[in-house]
């Protein structure tokens, strides 16, 4: 049972180091490395391509057609953080728009992940702010039921802690529990080393048939060339 009406304002952050580093890695490797976990619902999109961020989670409970509480978290944004938005019950309406994002902008957010509907996108393509959302709505909301700020939440199938790391960009988005994510960092280093040397063997034409040598399993699962 979520707890309403309530603000934690002090909230714990991952170490700045370890939120930033994780960025370049993507959502993919972090979610590989970290042990195929955390990663929320595929139809979590990028308003725009090409966008790749990572930050530490400021979380808001929304309510169905209501985003007074996006209104009461902005004020919570210290930069580098990423505002984490559920929803108590699903919802597509469009809970954010360009002068929300010019708030939380102005509040040093690196983006917008929500599990509902987000519009002005044009707009906010412009001014460079990454949302990923469920989707796209013009149809707007009412101000009037409280939610919370900054408690854990589930957004899009991933549970989301303040000051959680979120790692967001074409591929999806996956969250990084604090207490993981100095590890997760580093394993992400040792597997993107290691498919660097992957990529360099498959450029130079090896096959990957050779490369993980899965020609005897295939020859016993009963695979036959015929020429």
């Amino acid at each position: 049972m979520y707890e309403l009406g309530v603000v934690y304002r002090n909230i714990q952050r991952t170490e700045a180091g370890v939120a930033d580093g994780l960025a370049r890695f993507g959502s993919a490797t972090v979610h590989e490395a970290m042990g195929r976990v955390g990663l929320m619902q595929p139809y979590m999109r990028p308003i725009y391509a090409g966008a790749q961020v990572s930050g530490t989670a400021v979380t808001v409970l929304l309510h169905p057609g209501d985003n007074w509480m996006m209104h009461v978290v902005a004020e919570q944004i210290r930069p580098g953080d990423i505002v984490v938005a559920a929803i108590s019950a699903a919802c597509t309406d469009g809970y954010f728009g360009d002068l929300l994002a010019t708030s939380f902008q102005s509040r040093g957010a690196r983006a917008l992940v929500i599990d509902a509907g987000v519009r002005d996108v044009k707009t906010l393509t412009e001014m460079g702010f990454p949302v990923w959302s469920k989707c796209i709505s013009a149809k707007g909301t009412i101000k009037a039921t409280l939610g919370s700020v900054n408690i854990p939440v589930v957004c899009a199938g991933a549970l989301v802690t303040p000051g959680d790391v979120v790692v967001a960009d074409d591929d999806g988005v996956v969250c990084v529990p604090r207490a993981m994510a100095a590890a997760t960092l580093a394993a992400a280093a040792k597997r993107e080393a290691n498919e660097g040397a992957k990529r360099e063997k498959l450029g130079a034409g090896v096959l990957g048939l050779d490369m993980y040598d899965m020609r005897p399993a295939l020859e016993k699962a009963g695979l036959k060339y015929i020429d």
